[in-house]
């Protein structure tokens, strides 16, 4: 073992770096927090269009958003919703993507999901695996998409593609209709959705729903400006996460790498400290 104040010297970089990755975590959960906290507002609890209905203006808006919501509340048999938006299916704001790949046509360096990589209850990506010593047909899916574990629904396993890559066939390729990338994947991570997945799948020990089940679910669909404005504020929020993801990716790399070289002595610690002197 290296002398004591090396130990030292080696752990707050690691630490360093532990707590940058830790950061980015934190950061990533504040980000969909608030998308999720602007999707109920306008697209479940209707703020906009109630403060409008009260002659209030809706809060923390510019001045031009409130003109694409309506100013009424009308009976629908969802209950109210606003005027003329339209009671719609998942199927109107997104379709099911089925393009199969065998592994012998996977390309060297493709991101791989499985569902083992899909964190719970989240809808930024985490983590990627690499499609190694594949055996069967994947899913290919596109930047943009939305993946939703199909088995096991209840785990609430729905993130954005970040990249295009292939994936497990146990996940779902959605493809939103343009500019509701945020929209859809909302919708799917939402509690209603995942009760609506849970309640039509098939099987007892591994239960699995299908695109056919899901796309009964009914939903309020708004217009297309209030989509495209919803999208216009969270596509920043989606783009800074997964930039925080990969600068996580590389540090845990680089942890992984730094720790067997400094306590082996193959690198000095003067080095390693040079080497990362942002987070050291």
């Amino acid at each position: 073992m290296p002398p004591r104040e090396t130990r030292e010297r080696i752990l707050r970089i690691l630490g360093a770096l532990d707590d940058k990755i830790e950061l980015n975590r934190k950061m990533n959960a504040t980000l969909e927090a608030m998308a999720r906290a602007l999707f109920k507002s306008w697209f479940v609890d209707f703020d906009p269009v109630r403060a409008k209905a009260e002659g209030r203006a809706p809060s923390r808006m510019d001045a031009e958003t409130p003109k694409l919501f309506p100013s009424e509340l009308v009976e629908s048999e969802l209950g109210l919703i606003p005027k003329g938006w339209t009671i719609g299916h998942v199927g109107h704001v997104a379709t099911n993507r089925r393009d199969a790949v065998h592994p012998k046509e996977v390309q060297p360096g493709s991101v791989y999901v499985g569902l083992e990589h899909l964190a719970r209850g989240r809808v930024f990506f985490e983590q990627t695996g690499t499609p190694d010593s594949l055996e069967s047909l994947k899913a290919q899916f596109s930047e943009g998409e939305v993946l939703f574990g199909k088995l096991r629904p209840y785990f609430k396993k729905v993130a954005i593609a970040p990249c295009a890559g292939i994936c497990s066939t146990d996940i779902l390729v959605l493809s939103p209709r343009p500019n509701a990338t945020g929209f859809v994947a909302l919708v799917a991570a939402s509690d209603p959705f995942i009760e609506h997945a849970v309640a039509l799948s098939d099987g007892t020990r591994m239960p699995r729903t299908s695109w056919d089940q899901l796309t009964r679910f009914e939903l309020v669909v708004p217009s297309d400006a209030v989509l495209y404005a919803f999208e216009d504020r969270v596509v920043e929020g989606f783009r800074r996460a997964e930039a925080a993801r990969q600068e996580s990716a590389t540090l845990a790399r680089l942890r992984d790498e730094l720790l067997p070289r400094l306590l082996s002595g193959d690198l000095p610690v003067d080095a390693a400290e040079r080497a990362a002197p942002e987070v050291a």
